[in-house]
């Protein structure tokens, strides 16, 4: 929690336009939730660095795992939470193809999508 606290007081505060913090923090001294969810280094005595997406039914959707020399990608993070949220939202009747970003083709899943995604994916780049 301590390291948490630096990070957020000499870099997080300087990288977001609040100054806070707009997520909740988890410190896991023990390792428990770790090892819960795989990424717990007994040798090291720490969590591996990683992040979890989980919808409201408490059901992972997503998962990342880096090591520390390498960050995470913040707005692909929020690119994947608005692409769940879509796809929740709709109840699964539409699905985004990679790299999707909101107000952009969104896929109606069937037997017609299959080999040929690449074509709505290709269109869809075109206009980037």
């Amino acid at each position: 929690m301590f390291v948490h606290k630096m990070w957020v007081d000499h870099e997080l505060s300087k990288m977001v336009s609040s100054g806070t913090v707009p997520f909740p923090m988890l410190s896991d001294a023990g390792g428990n939730v770790g090892q819960a969810y795989g990424v717990y280094d007994a040798d090291a005595g720490v969590d591996v660095r990683g992040r979890f997406l989980i919808d409201p039914d408490g059901v992972i959707q997503a998962y990342e795992v880096l090591t520390p020399p390498v960050g995470r990608n913040v707005a692909e993070t929020l690119r994947q939470i608005q692409a769940y949220q879509l796809v929740r939202e709709s109840k699964g009747s539409q699905a985004v193809p990679s790299g999707w970003k909101p107000g952009k083709t969104v896929l109606t899943p069937g037997p017609h999508l299959v080999g040929n995604v690449w074509k709505e994916w290709k269109v869809q780049m075109a206009f980037e």
